[in-house]
């Protein structure tokens, strides 16, 4: 009999006998699996024991979907082998595959599952019941990470009463930094931004991509909200950074009109001591001069706390006093594969701080992790006394590029002994975790705001409750100048643009609008109408660098005047295109494989800091006018 035979048959003596004699077989790869994961599928216990205790197979490895052999026991539906595996093996419930999917999620799934027979549903749920004891919740009071999907980098939260506030980085993006409320740390609402005035927000308009408004933090002191972040300029000056300060009596806005710092550095934090001093803290390392009541002054000079652990790319610092202690969270390590957090404490504010022994106490050290990039976090305590610590995350499929942008995640932090935070027990991010102790609330209905590269021209955006009017301006896309663009986040990998779009009545040769999918003015895409000599031909243009490279097709003819349906279905970084005419169905125009380069590592030009966008442009080399747009 055939080693592979004997697997799917469950034929122990036989499995015995050809490891014994050909260990190394059981490295062997059938169907994209080693021969683990296929013996866990069959559900059996003792030839997974025998692979486990007596042959050379290693347990810490994935499949070609990122699954453990713990998915394949769930699948079997067999509950002694999931208990050994968990107990025995030490293989989590909560360990997401490549789509985030873990063996706690699927023994859920399967046993609400009404297509299986009754017998089957029942062995599902009893896996279900036993990840409960284990996990020490029920499925439906767990979250998954992460909490606020698209870009939504660089979190800083507070609490105020039984409310929670966060903003995140904005860059060159109007309106500018987004604040988002909760009342249960896991849904979120969208209730305002930090700067929404245009004439306040000019100076964002000949910024290059990426840059702008960089790593807010939001406090409350007194009665009062405050903002502060970084001001990123471009490199052509001396200089570089400034620190923006801004506040309100609500949490929602409207804000003062913002005062800028002069100091260098980069994730500007406001800390309140005991006795009301109020001070900024920023980079490098951690670095805190002394600041007026109302934030609008600086009334010493810098000094530096601490370096940092870690000692590489310090920043994201955040001051928390507690039990007598000072607690000075950073960011290290840089943006990408090692970003962390590590923290620090001393019985002073200006120190001498002492490392964590347990730094970093958040790092992904699972490469295959589906979670990476973690770091840049701030921690809250609830009205309940329990603590928990956003940070930014991407998620990255394998050796992909990060197809989102980061996002913000979710963890608690427990207090050891000796005084220390840990986050989520040292074991890095959660894919799944339980939540917090606090009543569920439900936000009103999420609608993705529309946000625009810079500041607007006056007029040239007009949106109503049936349609959106862009007024098409000479500026192309690939330049700052550009401001017929209305975008929102990209949340999933997976996603479906569409939109309904007038044709003009008069042909404008060099007219063109439709779809993007949109990065920056560095790399981006289009899709739709373009108005030629003789009529519109529907074309993708796809901007990368300084090069574009523009396909026309063949389609049905355009006329002006009629209404025309654009959409995008986006499946990773592959990109398909079709259009409709009214009354008509959907036709396949074009599918582009390799859209990479609207991810963050995906092209290395400029400050790839910010995440992917999609929505809707208009330009011309003629004549200004107004196309309208359906809403999207």
């Amino acid at each position: 009999m055939e080693f592979r035979e004997a697997i799917i048959q469950e034929n122990l003596n036989v499995i015995k006998d050809i490891l014994i004699h050909e260990p190394n077989k059981v490295e062997e790869v059938w169907e994209g699996r080693k021969v683990p994961f296929h013996a866990a599928a069959t559900g059996n216990l003792m030839v997974m024991r025998y692979l486990v205790e007596y042959s050379r197979a290693s347990f810490n490895e994935t499949d070609n979907r990122n699954r453990t052999t713990l998915h394949y026991a769930v699948e079997a539906g067999k509950l002694p082998l999931v208990q050994y595996l968990t107990e025995r093996v030490g293989l989590s419930p909560v360990y997401g595959d490549e789509n985030m999917v873990t063996p706690y999620q699927l023994a859920y799934e399967k046993a609400k599952d009404t297509t299986l027979a009754p017998e089957e549903r029942a062995n599902y749920q009893e896996i279900e019941d036993y990840f409960a004891g284990y996990c020490g919740a029920r499925f439906q009071d767990m979250y998954q990470n992460p909490i606020l999907r698209g870009m939504h980098p660089d979190p800083s939260i507070i609490r105020v009463g039984e409310d929670y506030y966060m903003v995140n980085s904005s860059f060159i993006f109007f309106p500018c930094i987004p604040i988002s409320h909760s009342k249960d740390l896991i849904h979120w609402e969208l209730i305002g931004h930090a700067i929404t005035n245009p004439e306040w927000a000019e100076n964002l308009n000949t910024l290059e991509g990426g840059r702008g408004y960089w790593a807010p933090d939001i406090s409350y002191n007194k009665g009062r909200f405050y903002i502060t972040a970084t001001f990123r300029l471009n490199d052509d000056g001396t200089v570089y950074r400034k620190q923006m300060v801004t506040s309100s009596d609500k949490p929602e806005g409207p804000y003062c009109e913002p005062v800028y710092l002069e100091e260098d550095g980069i994730d500007p934090s406001i800390f309140t001591d005991d006795d009301g001093r109020r001070y900024m803290v920023l980079n490098r390392g951690a670095r805190i001069f002394e600041i007026s009541a109302d934030g609008k002054e600086k009334l010493s000079d810098a000094e530096l706390l601490y370096y940092g652990d870690y000692k590489r790319a310090p920043e994201g610092s955040h001051l928390l006093k507690k039990d007598g202690w000072y607690y000075l969270f950073e960011a290290e390590g840089g943006t990408g594969i090692g970003h962390r957090i590590t923290v620090s404490r001393s019985r002073t504010l200006k120190g001498v701080y002492q490392p964590c022994p347990y730094n970093p106490i958040m790092r992904q050290m699972d490469e295959k992790g589906v979670l990476q990039r973690c770091g840049h976090g701030k921690p809250v305590c609830t009205q309940n006394g329990e603590w928990y610590i956003v940070y930014l995350c991407v998620r990255q499929r394998g050796k992909e590029f990060p197809q989102i942008g980061r996002e913000t995640a979710l963890d608690p932090i427990t207090w050891t002994a000796d005084g220390w935070p840990l986050i989520n027990n040292g074991d890095g991010p959660s894919v799944l975790q339980k939540k917090p102790n606090l009543p569920e609330w439900i936000p009103p209905e999420d609608k993705e705001p529309y946000v625009t590269p810079r500041v607007p021209g006056k007029g040239t955006i007009q949106i109503s409750e049936k349609e959106i009017m862009l007024c098409s301006c000479h500026a192309s896309l690939s330049t700052t100048e550009a401001r017929s663009i209305l975008v929102r986040r990209q949340k999933e990998t997976s996603s479906t643009l569409e939109v309904m779009v007038e044709i003009p009545q008069t042909l404008m040769p060099g007219e063109e609008f439709g779809i993007t999918g949109y990065y920056d003015e560095n790399t981006y895409l289009t899709f739709g109408p373009r108005c030629m000599e003789g009529g519109y031909k529907i074309g993708i243009k796809e901007h990368i660098g300084d090069t574009d490279k523009v396909q026309y097709y063949n389609t049905k003819e355009i006329l002006p005047g009629t209404k025309l349906g654009i959409k995008m279905v986006t499946e990773g970084i592959r990109r398909s295109f079709y259009i409709k005419l009214e009354g008509f169905e959907w036709d396949f125009v074009a599918t582009l494989d390799q859209v990479d380069y609207i991810c963050d590592e995906g092209w290395h030009i400029g400050k790839r800091f910010t995440g992917p966008m999609e929505g809707i442009y208009a330009c011309t080399e003629g004549e200004e006018r107004i196309i309208h747009f359906g809403r999207f």
